[in-house]
């Protein structure tokens, strides 16, 4: 039998493409054709991962014992991880809640399975990461929007998510720094978010993968918070790992046994090469070489969001950590979209539009990434210019 038609759940009717996708599709079909093409679309660094990291993967795959790792990731990692929370935050967290994934990716997707019932409302803000939404309604709750703008530095308030709760709604999640923003939210905001939360009995969940890739701001943990919070992390960004897909989740003690079950059935257990190489993250040449890479990252954002403005770009909050500026482009074009589509045809630069990050005012902003280096910055920001002007 040949089906003509799909067969899929009437959900998958809710679940948006991931259009940066299709945009880095295009790209690379212009630059298969002969065009030279400014990526400021990819949410990845463009850095290698550290040699460290490489060299401890390779060392274990040579011994040829490549087998399953435990569901919840290699104790040594754990513990690494846990490590790490100490070193940055003086932070004591039980290795025992700390749960490794394939990629934070795997990690949401757990924390989700555990906590999402149908009909459920999330409160996600909005602009934000898409597959949030879409993980959400994947598990039959309701994602709900809650609009954000500039005045707050696109995050939520206390007053806001006590007058958006309903009778239905579940939980928060939150995300800092943020995509597409690179916002943030100090300790005293966590707090005060977690305070709303906690008086209409919900559950907080943060997003926090783009933690190390802060200028000038402290970053805060909502682990600091509670031991109640689910907290989601990643080697990917600050780490510059994404293709390894591994990330970190770090649950309440009394749901680790049920994320386990979760985990042993979804995922078996995460990549044991990358898990290896990921031991090797947390020493003191890898985390001095990340350090020297965060501080390009900030120059090149002081490169990029001057740019933008002079280019008559409004970025009335000014990004704070990951890589990402999101620029409010209606004084130059009606809609982000077709802007999106003149800038790589015409000009040869690839940015992202705001369809993707929700239903807040997405035709008038788009989300430029810096990461690539200040040379191809300074020549995407030129050939903005000139289409901007012709």
């Amino acid at each position: 039998m040949i089906l003509r038609h799909s067969p899929a759940a009437a959900r998958m009717a809710d679940i948006a493409p991931f259009h940066v996708m299709e945009l880095m599709a295009r790209a690379q079909a212009l630059e298969a054709a002969g065009r030279d093409i400014v990526h400021m679309e990819v949410g990845e660094p463009d850095f290698p991962t550290p040699e460290p990291v490489c060299e401890a993967a390779r060392a274990f795959i040579a011994t040829g014992r490549v087998r399953y790792t435990h569901a919840l990731g290699l104790p040594a990692l754990r513990e690494a991880v846990a490590a790490f929370y100490e070193l940055r935050h003086g932070l004591r967290v039980d290795p025992r809640r700390i749960v490794v994934t394939a990629g934070a990716s795997g990690a949401l997707l757990l924390a989700l399975a555990l906590l999402v019932g149908r009909d459920d409302e999330w409160l996600l803000p909005d602009p934000g990461y898409p597959c949030n939404r879409h993980f959400v309604r994947l598990l039959e709750g309701r994602p709900v929007p809650l609009p954000v703008t500039a005045e707050t530095g696109f995050q939520p308030t206390g007053d806001q998510v006590l007058a958006a709760w309903g009778e239905r709604t579940r939980a928060l999640m939150v995300a800092s720094p943020a995509n597409p923003t690179g916002t943030m939210l100090d300790r005293e905001r966590l707090a005060d978010l977690w305070r709303a939360v906690r008086a209409r009995g919900g559950i907080l969940v943060a997003d926090e993968i783009y933690q190390g890739l802060t200028y000038g701001a402290t970053a805060a943990t909502a682990l600091a918070l509670s031991d109640d919070v689910f907290v989601i992390n990643s080697f990917s960004k600050y780490f510059n790992m994404t293709g390894w897909r591994l990330g970190w989740l770090v649950a309440p003690e009394g749901c680790v046994r049920d994320v386990e079950k979760l985990a042993q059935n979804l995922f078996i257990s995460p990549s044991a090469p990358a898990q290896h190489g990921a031991l090797a993250a947390f020493q003191p040449t890898t985390l001095a070489l990340l350090e020297e890479r965060r501080e390009e990252f900030r120059r090149r954002r002081d490169v990029l969001l001057p740019g933008l403005r002079n280019l008559g770009f409004r970025v009335p909050a000014e990004p704070e950590g990951a890589f990402y500026v999101y620029a409010d482009i209606a004084d130059l074009a009606a809609d982000s979209f077709e802007f999106a589509g003149r800038l790589i045809e015409s000009a040869g630069v690839a940015a992202t539009p705001g369809l993707d990050f929700g239903i807040n005012a997405p035709g008038r902003h788009m989300r430029f990434a810096y990461t690539v280096g200040t040379e191809r910055l300074a020549e995407g920001l030129e050939r903005i210019g000139r289409l901007l002007r012709a």
